[in-house]
Parts: C-alpha cells; structure tokens; sequence
C-alpha cells in the first residue's frame, strides 16, 4: 500500500517531465520557447499559484497551533544551517544557493496532502491546507533569499532585500496572506479564473522542466548534485524525523511533518533558479533525480515509520 501510494503521487509528476523531454527531443520545443515559457511561468503561473494556495486556506480553524510553530522553526532552523555549511562545500556561488534551495525547498504541496489523504482521508484536508498556508510562503522566502545571497561575489544586503520584495512569487505569497488573515473575498468569477490559472502552473512547469534539463552535464555537476540528493532525501528527513518522534509527534500530523521534510525539491526550484542567475542545470538535476529516487525513500521512511508504530 505505501509503496503504491508513492507510485500514485510520483508518477504523474514523471509522465508530465517526460513529456516535456519528448517535446524537446521531437524539436516541439525550442531553447528560445522554453526560457520564455520558464519566465512566464515565474513571473505569472508561480505566484497565482501561491496565491491560491494561501488564500483558500482558513487559519480561523487553526487548532494545532504546535505543529505550525514547529514547522516554522524546523524550516528555519534547516536554513540557517545549509546557509553556513554549503558554502563550505561549493566553491561556486551560482550552486550554492540552488543547492540551499534544493535542500530546504521540498515539494510539499503535491505530496503532504496526497499523502494524508491516502492515509488519513478527507479529515486531514484541513491541517493539511494549513500546512500548506504556512509553509509553502516560508519556503519561498527561504528560497528567494538564498538564490539572492549568492547571486554577486559580494553580498549586497539593502539589494538583497529589494530583490527579495520585488520577487514575484513573494508578492503572490504575501498577497495570499493578505486577502487571507483579512478575510477579504473576491468575486467568485475571479476566484475562479484564479484557481483555474494555477491549475496550470505545476503541469506546465513540470513539462518545460523536461523539456529544459540535461543530463550532459551530470557528470560534472555529480558532487553538487550527490550533495542535493543525499540531504534533501536522507539527511534532512533522518534527522528531522527523528527530532519531531522525540518532541511527540505521531499520526497525521506526523506524515505531515515527513512530507516536509522527506518529497523530492520542489518543482519551481528550476523556474526561479534560472530567472535568479543560480545553476538552472543543477536545479532541475536536482529536481529530477530526487524526484526518481523518492520512490525508494518515501517507501523506506513510511513503511519504517509504520513498522516502529508512529502511524
């Protein structure tokens, strides 16, 4: 049951990645096509999502006030310290803040909820929607900050800021909140061509990811991308797991927390790192392989989970 659980979530994220790598094979896609599809995807289709995402979650039913504030602090917590020991371990500045990225950004939305649902059913759409309104705009931030760290050879804190604020996918995130801690409702047919945009993001971004990554330069990208891999799929999710089992975590809410920290890099990872000047190849490398390999460790961290009785 897990492993096809798994299989289910992941495997329209790889028909969709190879689907655009058919495209591009077929000369369906060009270079030219492709980076202006990634810009508009980053500057329109991300940030409507995001935007969706936050504003039909209802904080007014926040109940477990303590899953929410340990998220946060896990999040930041594991981005300050990528922060320190990746530059310690990448010469390059356009790898490090992918690699930062690639680590602390997990695909949370198609997989916490999916994964609850299987699990737990349609009672977990709630705090799972939560999860989702709290996290994935932390994320973000984490991630902006990062590619905007490294962006110079010198960093440049007032400018950092200023592209942090101008980032399109932050104003689409704080735009949700906005509307959302406020309780401001739009009409119902720009709620809709709302929503119906970003139910176009992911499968597009998906397609132009496939269409957009190579593998020629896999080999020389092998230690930036082992270290990507090993973190975001075994280090990030041993370590993390392990800490929120001793705080007392268990059940839903737990399956919660190991979809944070143990999905594949999300998606956008690739979009936002090609617009901010990071290593695109890496990013969507990254995207790809632990994508691929979460197959394996989802399977390992739910069925061990399950067999010690947090479940």
């Amino acid at each position: 049951m897990v492993f096809i659980t798994a299989f289910t979530v992941l495997f329209p994220l790889f028909t969709k990645i190879a689907l655009g790598f058919s495209l591009r094979q077929m000369k369906l896609l060009s270079e030219k096509s492709l980076r202006e599809l990634n810009n508009i995807i980053f500057r329109v289709f991300m940030p409507i999502l995001l935007f969706s995402n936050i504003y039909k979650s209802d904080f007014s039913t926040i109940t477990s006030f303590r899953l929410l504030w340990y998220s946060v602090i896990a999040l930041l917590a594991m981005f300050g310290f990528y922060m320190f020991i990746i530059p310690k371990l990448v010469t390059e500045n356009s790898q490090r803040g992918v690699l930062v990225q690639g680590i602390c950004r997990s695909n949370f939305i198609f997989f916490g909820m999916p994964m609850a649902m299987q699990l737990y059913g349609g009672t977990s759409a709630g705090i799972a929607s939560l999860m989702v309104g709290v996290v994935v705009p932390l994320v973000n931030m984490t991630s902006v900050t990062a590619l905007e760290y490294f962006r110079g050879r010198t960093p440049d804190y007032p400018k950092i800021l200023k592209g942090i604020m101008k980032n399109p996918i932050i104003i689409g995130g704080l735009l949700g909140l906005f509307f959302t801690l406020l309780q401001v409702k739009l009409p119902t047919m720009i709620e809709n061509f709302l929503f119906e945009v970003a139910d176009i993001a992911t499968p597009l971004a998906l397609i132009v990811l496939g269409g957009s990554v190579t593998f020629t330069s896999v080999r020389n990208n092998l230690r930036p991308l082992s270290i990507g891999i090993i973190n975001r799929l075994i280090i990030v999710p041993a370590v993390g797991l392990t800490i929120s089992i001793l705080v007392g975590f268990r059940g839903l809410e737990l399956i919660l927390l190991m979809s944070m920290f143990a999905s594949p890099a999300a998606v956008s990872s690739y979009t936002m790192a090609q617009q901010m000047e990071g290593d695109a190849d890496l990013a969507g490398q990254i995207v790809v392989f632990t994508t691929v390999f979460s197959l394996i460790t989802l399977f390992f961290w739910i069925s061990g989970m399950m067999a010690l009785g947090f479940l």
